[in-house]
Protein backbone atom coordinates (compact mmCIF):
# COMPACT_ATOMS: atom_id res chain seq x y z
CA UNK A 1 0.00 0.00 0.00
CA UNK A 2 1.37 3.42 -0.95
CA UNK A 3 1.21 6.08 1.81
CA UNK A 4 -0.75 9.17 0.85
CA UNK A 5 0.25 12.69 1.73
CA UNK A 6 -2.38 14.68 3.56
CA UNK A 7 -3.09 17.82 1.59
CA UNK A 8 -2.53 21.05 3.50
CA UNK A 9 -5.81 22.93 3.62
CA UNK A 10 -4.44 26.09 5.16
CA UNK A 11 -3.71 29.04 2.93
CA UNK A 12 -0.50 29.57 4.91
CA UNK A 13 1.13 26.19 5.71
CA UNK A 14 2.59 25.57 9.14
CA UNK A 15 6.00 24.11 9.69
CA UNK A 16 7.05 22.20 12.80
CA UNK A 17 10.01 24.26 13.98
CA UNK A 18 11.23 25.13 17.45
CA UNK A 19 12.12 28.82 17.51
CA UNK A 20 12.78 31.12 20.43
CA UNK A 21 9.72 33.28 21.02
CA UNK A 22 8.96 35.99 23.53
CA UNK A 23 5.31 36.75 24.29
CA UNK A 24 4.04 39.65 26.37
CA UNK A 25 0.45 39.34 27.57
CA UNK A 26 -1.41 41.12 30.38
CA UNK A 27 1.83 42.42 31.88
CA UNK A 28 3.50 38.99 31.86
CA UNK A 29 6.63 38.26 29.85
CA UNK A 30 6.93 34.65 28.62
CA UNK A 31 10.03 33.14 27.02
CA UNK A 32 9.21 29.97 25.14
CA UNK A 33 9.74 28.22 21.84
CA UNK A 34 7.34 27.59 19.02
CA UNK A 35 6.04 24.12 18.28
CA UNK A 36 4.99 25.25 14.83
CA UNK A 37 4.85 28.50 12.92
CA UNK A 38 3.34 29.94 9.74
CA UNK A 39 3.27 33.33 8.06
CA UNK A 40 0.19 34.25 10.08
CA UNK A 41 0.64 32.60 13.46
CA UNK A 42 2.46 30.38 15.91
CA UNK A 43 1.72 27.65 18.43
CA UNK A 44 3.72 27.46 21.66
CA UNK A 45 3.60 26.56 25.35
CA UNK A 46 3.51 29.03 28.26
CA UNK A 47 3.28 28.40 32.00
CA UNK A 48 0.34 30.66 32.91
CA UNK A 49 -3.26 30.66 31.69
CA UNK A 50 -3.99 33.49 29.28
CA UNK A 51 -7.52 33.46 27.87
CA UNK A 52 -8.41 33.48 24.18
CA UNK A 53 -8.88 36.91 22.57
CA UNK A 54 -6.06 38.36 24.69
CA UNK A 55 -3.87 40.77 22.72
CA UNK A 56 -0.16 39.96 22.83
CA UNK A 57 3.18 41.27 21.63
CA UNK A 58 5.37 38.66 19.92
CA UNK A 59 9.09 38.55 19.13
CA UNK A 60 10.54 35.69 17.06
CA UNK A 61 14.18 35.05 16.19
CA UNK A 62 14.43 33.46 12.74
CA UNK A 63 17.59 31.88 11.29
CA UNK A 64 17.47 32.25 7.52
CA UNK A 65 19.95 30.32 5.40
CA UNK A 66 20.96 31.61 1.99
CA UNK A 67 23.51 30.22 -0.44
CA UNK A 68 26.15 32.46 1.09
CA UNK A 69 25.36 32.65 4.80
CA UNK A 70 23.10 32.00 7.76
CA UNK A 71 21.67 35.14 9.29
CA UNK A 72 19.30 35.70 12.22
CA UNK A 73 16.37 38.09 11.90
CA UNK A 74 14.11 39.38 14.65
CA UNK A 75 10.45 39.66 13.77
CA UNK A 76 8.24 41.66 16.11
CA UNK A 77 4.49 41.94 15.78
CA UNK A 78 1.23 42.01 17.64
CA UNK A 79 -1.21 39.19 17.77
CA UNK A 80 -4.17 37.71 19.53
CA UNK A 81 -4.49 34.36 21.28
CA UNK A 82 -7.09 32.37 19.38
CA UNK A 83 -6.88 29.13 21.39
CA UNK A 84 -5.64 28.14 24.86
CA UNK A 85 -5.33 24.45 25.75
CA UNK A 86 -4.45 22.83 29.07
CA UNK A 87 -1.22 20.83 28.74
CA UNK A 88 -1.41 17.56 30.69
CA UNK A 89 2.21 17.92 31.86
CA UNK A 90 1.58 21.46 33.14
CA UNK A 91 1.32 24.80 31.42
CA UNK A 92 -0.80 25.84 28.47
CA UNK A 93 -0.50 25.57 24.72
CA UNK A 94 -1.56 28.72 22.92
CA UNK A 95 -2.25 29.49 19.29
CA UNK A 96 -1.43 33.09 18.35
CA UNK A 97 -2.72 34.80 15.23
CA UNK A 98 -0.47 37.63 14.01
CA UNK A 99 -2.95 40.43 13.33
CA UNK A 100 -0.47 43.34 13.18
CA UNK A 101 2.58 42.33 11.16
CA UNK A 102 4.37 44.87 8.99
CA UNK A 103 5.04 44.05 5.35
CA UNK A 104 8.82 43.80 5.82
CA UNK A 105 8.34 41.55 8.87
CA UNK A 106 5.89 39.38 6.90
CA UNK A 107 8.43 38.98 4.07
CA UNK A 108 11.09 37.81 6.52
CA UNK A 109 8.70 35.34 8.14
CA UNK A 110 7.59 34.08 4.73
CA UNK A 111 11.21 33.62 3.63
CA UNK A 112 11.90 31.62 6.79
CA UNK A 113 8.85 29.35 6.39
CA UNK A 114 9.49 28.77 2.67
CA UNK A 115 12.96 27.33 3.45
CA UNK A 116 11.17 24.21 4.76
CA UNK A 117 8.45 23.76 2.17
CA UNK A 118 9.35 21.44 -0.71
CA UNK A 119 9.09 23.05 -4.13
Amino acid sequence: MIPTMKKERRQHPRIDQKLPVKIIANGYDFSSETQNVSCVGAYCRIDKYVPPFTKVAVKLNLPIVTKREKKNFDVECRGVIVRTEDEKNGGFNIAVFFNHLGEEQRKILSKYVNQFIPT
